[in-house]
């Protein structure tokens, strides 16, 4: 019976390490745009518009309309307490390359009342090789909590 050679198992073992590297960076994406909108709604529960933008795309500071909305939910939302992500569902969720779409988040303030569901407009860039980045670039007021994002 012949043994393995040691380069076959070495080619074996650097392709399995690569798949599962890959498949680890796809599925981290979830974590980060989740991340990415814990950060921008602990801002607007804070009623901190500043640190809402500095949480978004940049292309929201160059927009008036988002700007204002920005505004209006910090002023509208604000909530102390820490803010519990309930439930997201994203349209970009395990996209392979770029995309952008809603996604829906309902989130609550422990303690505080009722939840609140938001849409929220994500791009993701890059791919799970080269890497991905997470943006989001614009949170609506908040909506009806039975209903759907446009």
């Amino acid at each position: 019976m012949r043994r393995p050679r040691p380069l076959v198992l070495v080619l074996v073992l650097v392709a399995f390490v690569a798949v599962s590297v890959g498949l680890a960076r796809f599925l981290t994406a979830e974590s980060r745009e989740r991340d990415a909108l814990v950060d921008v709604l602990t801002a607007q529960a804070a009623g901190d518009p500043g640190a809402m933008l500095d949480a978004m795309d940049p292309s929201c500071r160059r927009a008036p309309a988002c700007v204002a909305q920005v505004r209006r939910n910090a002023r509208a939302q604000r909530l102390p307490g820490e803010v519990k992500i309930i439930n997201v569902q994203s349209q970009t969720a395990y996209a392979l390359g770029a995309a952008t779409g809603t996604t829906r988040v309902v989130w609550a303030v422990v303690d505080r009342g009722l939840p609140t569901v938001q849409c929220v407009e994500i791009r993701r860039k890059g791919s799970a090789l080269a890497g991905r980045s997470i943006s989001v670039l614009r949170v609506s007021a908040p909506i009806d909590r039975e209903s759907s994002c446009p």
